[in-house]
C-alpha cells in the first residue's frame, strides 16, 4: 500500500524542537541507570551490548520515520497498526504503550530522586517527594500544549548534550585499560541480560510518533530529526558506557548512582553539582517528552473508541489533549507508589518496560511492512527490525507475560464491542 497519499497537517515545530524531542525520549534517563546496570550484567563486555542495541536502533528509528513523515497522527504506532492489522492489533498496541510502557515513568522519577538524596544526603523519603516532584512538573508544562513544551525541550535538551560533552571530557584522563579485563566476566548471557535492559536506551523512536502531526514539515522535518538524534544518541551512550568501565572497572555495576562515584574520581570537586544538574534536566526533559505522547495517544484511543469518547478531546493536530493528559497522570501515580511499595525494585519496572515495548515495535513493523512502499529504504529497514525485535522478545522472557495479559485485555473489549453492537429483541 503506498502512503504518497496521505494528507499532512502543517504543524508548528520545527527541526530543532522536533530533534530535542527525539533526543530527549531515546536518551532520556538511561543515562542515569542502565551504565550501571549494564556493567553489573556484562563487566566490559556491556560496551558489546550498546554496539548492538545502537545498531538495532537505526532500523527501528528509520522505519518509523517513514510511518511517522508519511501518516503523521496522535494515534502514532496504533494508528498504523490499524490502517494494517485491524482494530484488535491496534487496541493492544495502544493499550501496551499506555498502559504497559508507561510503568517506566517511576524509573524516571525514582532515579532522579536517589541522585538528588544521594548528592544532597537525603533518605528514602526524600526519594520519594523528590520522585513525585520531578513527576509533576512535565504535567504543567504539557498542560500548554506542545508549543510550549516544545520550547522548554529544546532548553533541556541542549544542556543535556553540553553536560555530557562535559562527563566524557572529565573522564579521559582517568581511563586505565586494565579494567577491561575480563572482558565477558558473566559469558555471552551477561551481554544478553544487558541487551534486554539497553533495550530502554533506545525506546523512545515510537513515542514521538504520537507528535508528529505537530510538526512542520513532517515529510522533511521527521527523517532528519531522525538522523540528528541518532547520532546524538549513539554518541552519548557509547562514550559514557565506556568511561564508566575504563575509569570505574569492577565497581561500576556496584552502585545505584554510577555517574555520581564516576564523576566522584574525575571532577571530585565539581561532581555533585554536574550530575545533580545531568539528574533534573534528563528526567524533566524525557518526562516532558512522554508526557506529550501519552497524552495524545490517550487522546486518540478514546477517539477510536479503544478508551471512553471523553478522552478523545484534543487528539486532533494542534489540540491540547488535558484529560487524557490527567489519566495518563493517574495511571503513573500508581505504579510510582507501587514502585515505592516494591522498595525501589527499578530492574523489575525496566524489564516490563521493555518487554512492552518490543511487542509494540514488532507490531509497528508488521505494519510497516504493510504500509510503506514495498521494496523501499523504509520497507527494508522495518524487515531488519522484525527480525531483530523477535530476538528481543526471546530475551525478554517471564515480562512478557505482561504483554500477553494486555492481549487477552484487547480481545476482550472486542468481544464486549461485539456484544454491544448486536441488536436487541424489542
Amino acid at each position: 500500500m503506498s502512503t504518497t497519499d496521505v494528507p499532512v497537517h502543517e504543524g508548528r515545530l520545527g527541526i530543532w524542537q522536533a530533534s530535542a524531542l527525539y533526543i530527549a525520549a531515546v536518551l532520556g534517563t538511561g543515562i542515569l541507570v542502565l551504565p550501571g546496570l549494564a556493567a553489573k550484567a556484562a563487566g566490559p563486555g556491556s560496551i558489546l551490548a550498546v554496539v548492538a542495541v545502537l545498531i538495532l536502533s537505526v532500523p527501528l528509528a528509520g522505519a518509523f520515520a517513514a510511518l511517522a513523515s508519511r501518516m503523521p497522527d496522535s494515534g502514532g504506532v496504533a494508528t498504523y497498526v490499524r490502517r494494517a492489522l485491524g482494530d484488535t492489533a491496534a487496541r493492544l498496541a495502544g493499550y501496551l504503550f499506555f498502559f504497559g510502557v508507561i510503568i517506566g515513568a517511576p524509573v524516571v522519577g525514582i532515579t532522579a530522586g536517589r541522585y538528588l538524596a544521594s548528592i544532597f544526603g537525603g533518605d528514602s523519603t526524600s526519594v520519594v517527594v523528590i520522585g513525585a516532584l520531578i513527576l509533576a512538573l512535565p504535567f504543567l508544562s504539557n498542560l500548554g500544549g506542545l508549543r510550549v513544551s516544545g520550547k522548554v525541550q529544546l532548553g533541556l535538551t541542549a544542556a543535556l548534550v553540553v553536560i555530557i560533552i562535559l562527563v566524557i571530557a572529565l573522564a579521559v584522563p582517568a581511563v586505565d585499560a586494565a579494567n577491561f579485563e575480563p572482558l565477558l566476566p558473566n559469558g555471552m548471557a551477561g551481554v544478553g541480560l544487558a541487551i534486554s535492559l539497553l533495550i530502554w536506551a533506545v525506546s523512545g523512536w515510537e513515542a514521538v510518533t504520537h507528535l508528529a502531526a505537530e510538526f512542520k514539515n513532517p515529510r522533511r522535518t521527521i527523517p532528519l530529526a531522525t538522523l540528528i538524534a541518532i547520532v546524538a544518541v549513539g554518541a552519548g551512550y557509547l562514550g559514557l558506557q565506556f568511561v564508566v568501565i575504563a575509569v570505574l572497572g569492577p565497581e561500576a555495576g556496584t552502585s545505584d548512582v554510577t555517574l555520581l562515584a564516576l564523576v566522584a574520581k574525575t571532577a571530585p570537586g565539581y561532581g555533585p553539582a554536574i550530575i545533580a544538574a545531568i539528574a533534573l534536566v534528563v528526567c524533566l526533559g524525557v518526562l516532558n517528552t512522554y508526557a506529550g505522547a501519552f497524552a495524545k495517544l490517550g487522546a486518540a484511543l478514546g477517539r477510536d473508541g479503544d478508551l471512553p469518547r471523553w478522552f478523545a478531546k484534543g487528539a486532533e493536530a494542534g489540540g491540547v489533549p488535558r484529560r487524557a493528559l490527567l489519566l495518563s497522570a493517574l495511571v503513573q501515580a500508581a505504579y510510582f507508589t507501587g514502585a515505592v511499595l516494591s522498595n525501589f525494585n527499578l530492574e523489575t519496572f525496566i524489564i516490563i518496560n521493555t518487554s512492552c515495548m518490543a511487542v509494540v515495535y514488532l507490531l509497528g513493523m508488521v505494519a510497516a511492512t504493510r504500509l510503506l512502499d514495498r521494496f523501499s529504504i523504509g520497507w527494508w529497514m522495518a524487515v531488519v527490525s522484525i527480525v531483530l525485535v523477535a530476538g528481543l522478545l526471546v530475551l525478554a522472557g517471564w515480562a512478557l507475560l505482561v504483554p500477553v495479559a494486555f492481549a487477552i485485555v484487547a480481545l476482550l473489549v472486542k468481544v464486549a464491542k461485539r456484544r454491544d453492537s448486536v441488536p436487541r429483541p424489542l
